[in-house]
């Protein structure tokens, strides 16, 4: 069962509370996988049986997204001060420099900890911050229409979708190549996530200048993208790689946007062997 941990960053304000959920499992080295926007530690659930052979995985919900809190008041959710959050919430979970795998935001978020050295690898999968500006403009369009459809449904009629695998694709599958693989439960969390995610606006309005332009020296990297990933095209994969020459670049054959469950025995493996 999820937990729940409370800690303190400080900000232009003073020391301020923060309160993030996590799920801890397995033993080994310490592996910190992070979600994208929008989304929650469940979004790792395929996977964590097979990592948690290996390694001590512990999955989060970002600040403002899934339970745990949003923000404190004044501080942003630009890359600076969330990867400080997360400095700290390793330090309060007793980790030091942890392996890193990240999806989407996540995988920037992943990316940024390890230009900061604070982590011992990074494995990002379709990470946020190689676009072009029309890229970038396309992947936020179609990241706002998938919150105001979330938010124009009600209940019922998400649960009653969520039942078919046809309607599980019009509810997930900008995301996924195969919806119809997530169950109907996690279809409607995930939808219900998105719609209430207190973070989502100012995640936007933080990331609308990012670009990722530093290598990261001495940290392995690999970057995985799916093939089949719509909202951020598999090209900005060979950017990437431009920026971080030494990055192991993956394929990830039908594959969307977030390949946990498309296949996980596949991502699972790339994160283990990036992190070996």
């Amino acid at each position: 069962m999820a937990e729940k941990i409370a800690f303190s960053i400080e900000s232009a304000r003073g020391s301020q509370a923060l309160s993030v959920t996590y799920e801890r499992a397995g033993r080994g080295e310490p592996l910190l996988l992070l979600h994208g926007i929008g989304h929650h530690w469940q979004a790792w659930e395929p996977v964590m049986g097979i990592l948690a052979a290996e390694r001590d995985v512990i999955a989060i919900d970002l600040p403002g997204f899934g339970t745990s809190s949003a923000l404190p008041d004044g501080v942003s959710y630009d890359l600076t001060s969330v990867g400080s959050v997360l400095g700290a919430l390793c330090e309060s979970l007793a980790i030091e420099r942890p392996n890193v795998a990240g999806n989407s935001l996540g995988g920037l978020l992943a990316l940024e900890l390890g230009r900061e050295k604070l982590v011992r690898s990074v494995t990002a999968l379709s990470p946020a911050g190689f676009w072009s500006p029309g890229e970038r403009q396309y992947a936020f369009g179609m990241l706002q229409t998938m919150r105001r459809a979330a938010q124009a449904m009600p209940l019922p009629m998400i649960e009653g979708l969520s039942r078919s695998t046809a309607g599980r694709a019009a509810l997930i599958s900008s995301i996924y190549a195969r919806p119809g693989r997530r169950s109907p439960e996690a279809a409607v969390a995930e939808t219900l996530a998105l719609r209430e995610a207190t973070g989502f606006h100012q995640t936007l309005a933080a990331g609308r200048d990012v670009l990722f332009t530093d290598d990261v020296p001495d940290v392995p990297v690999t970057i995985g993208w799916g093939m089949r990933d719509r909202l951020l095209l598999r090209r900005q994969g060979i950017r990437a790689k431009h920026v971080i020459p030494d990055a192991r670049l993956v394929r990830l054959p039908g594959c969307g946007h977030v390949p946990m469950n498309d296949d996980p025995a596949l991502v699972a493996r790339v994160i283990l062997d990036g992190s070996r």
